[in-house]
């Protein structure tokens, strides 16, 4: 159990390392965090915008790995590997969309 949870703070420093997304959604999700906690919303609005910020940051981290692991097995431009990418980062961005529309409606309701 403790080299997996090693293993996984490892990623967790790969993620911050090496990709700009997930700094970006780390520092906007504390500032989100940050208004919550002055706006203070109710506690199920609270909930919904946490659940889909970690979301967002395990989606964020998961794109980094399979960008990083299709350019290391196919490093030549291609179009399925591109789709590939094309579609896991899609996939962040829904939840990210989705996180910003619920932080939004915590924030005006």
């Amino acid at each position: 159990m403790h080299a997996r949870a090693r293993d996984s703070l490892s990623g967790l420093r790969q993620g911050w390392r090496r990709e700009r997304s997930v700094r970006t959604h780390v520092s906007l999700s504390v500032l989100a965090c940050l208004l919550l906690l002055w706006a203070q919303p109710s506690a199920p609005l609270v909930l919904a915008v946490l659940m889909l910020l970690v979301l967002g940051l395990a989606l964020e981290l998961m794109n980094g790995a399979l960008e990083t692991g299709l350019d290391k097995l196919h490093p030549m431009r291609d179009p399925e590997v591109g789709a590939a990418k094309d579609m896991a980062s899609a996939a962040a961005f829904v939840v990210n969309v989705a996180a910003a529309a619920a932080f939004a409606a915590a924030m005006l309701l």
